[in-house]
């Protein structure tokens, strides 16, 4: 299973990004999908989810404002981000639940200037 998280960069306050998670090694039109973010000296926190019929959750912190989708032909997820806020700021991760065990991507950074 392999988990390749691309899209993040450097965006002014307001600013929009879009994060993608390709996956591969897994059937993941019936996958459960999650982003996850890290910032500095905080513990990782779940952001987004997606289900297989395109069921999403929401952090509170983020609604509203994200947009979690997939693209199950291309087994990709993304992670839609508009009005951006400094404490959007953090390393983002796609993680998805496969046969018991947590797979993560390699993380991409978000980082919301002011």
């Amino acid at each position: 299973v392999q988990l390749q998280a691309c899209g993040g960069g450097l965006v002014q306050v307001g600013g929009s990004l879009r994060l993608s998670c390709s996956a591969s090694g897994i059937n993941f039109g019936s996958i459960y999908m999650t982003w996850y973010r890290q910032a500095p000296g905080n513990q990782r926190e779940l952001v987004a989810g997606i289900s297989s019929g395109g069921s999403t959750y929401y952090v509170d912190s983020v609604k509203g404002r994200f947009t979690c989708s997939r693209d199950n032909a291309k087994k990709t997820v993304y992670l839609q981000m508009i009005d951006l806020k400094p404490e959007d700021t953090a390393l983002y991760y796609c993680k998805v639940r496969y046969g018991g065990v947590d797979y993560w991507g390699q993380g991409t950074q978000v980082t919301v200037s002011s």
